[in-house]
């Protein structure tokens, strides 16, 4: 009976002491996956302080600026047949950098925003009140026009695409139209728009003649300045 039991505590001595060096094997195997990990991250490291500046640079900016902008006690940018106030990155410092603009646009009945495009930027429209009759025209990859003419009313989004030459008017000859337009862009508006006049006019009459199929003297009363002119109205 002794051997007996003596084999079984030999036995179970044995047991416990591999079981004692497989739990200090599996310690030694997760210090040092852990240490592997450790000297990866610190081996990595270097490309983590310019994430974090960048991302400083930017909470510097809008942690040490004003949230807050009084877009209708903005200053007007008065033209006939209606106005704009906008919040870009020179009157609204928070958005330095950060891709966007804002403007209250009011058009006067039968006021007419000058046709034209912007070369950086898309636009979201929010129609306030009034109605509006728009026009945009797009890229033609199948060799056709594609030109969307449709009103949009009070409640109403209109998306202009970038670079889509576009307009809008007030579809009432009395009742005021108000728009508000959000751009992908910090630029002040028309910093980024090309409008149809200074376009037309940068162009030799001839040249017009020639692209419209009519004659140089159809162009004789069309103003030569190359010039924005933003709002408008019907004459």
């Amino acid at each position: 009976m002794s051997d007996d039991l003596n084999v079984k505590q030999d036995n179970s001595n044995g047991a416990m002491g591999r079981r004692a060096l497989l739990g200090t094997s599996a310690v030694a195997v997760g210090a040092a996956a852990l240490g592997g990990g450790l000297i990866g991250a610190a081996a990595a490291s270097p490309d983590i302080p310019s994430a974090v500046a960048s991302d400083g640079a930017v909470d510097s900016n809008l942690n040490n600026k004003s949230h807050l902008f009084k877009l209708k006690a903005a200053n007007r940018a008065n033209f006939d047949g209606g106005y704009l106030q906008g919040a870009n990155e020179d009157n609204f410092p928070v958005l330095q950098g950060q891709k966007g603009s804002v403007y209250f646009v009011h058009l006067d009945g039968g006021g007419i925003r000058e046709p034209h495009w912007h070369p950086t930027a898309w636009e979201l429209n929010y129609i306030i009140s009034g109605k509006a009759k728009w026009s945009i025209l797009g890229t033609h990859p199948d060799g056709t026009y594609h030109n969307d003419v449709f009103e949009a009313e009070q409640g109403d989004l209109v998306f202009a695409p970038q670079g889509y030459f576009h307009y809008f008017e007030n579809a009432s000859a009395d009742t005021p139209l108000d728009v508000l337009v959000t751009f992908n862009t910090s630029a002040g508006e028309p910093n980024d728009d090309i409008g149809i006049v200074g376009t037309l006019n940068s162009i030799p009459r001839e040249v017009l003649a020639a692209s419209f199929g009519i004659p140089v003297s159809a162009f004789a009363n069309v103003p030569t300045d190359v010039k924005p002119v933003v709002i408008t109205r019907h004459r």
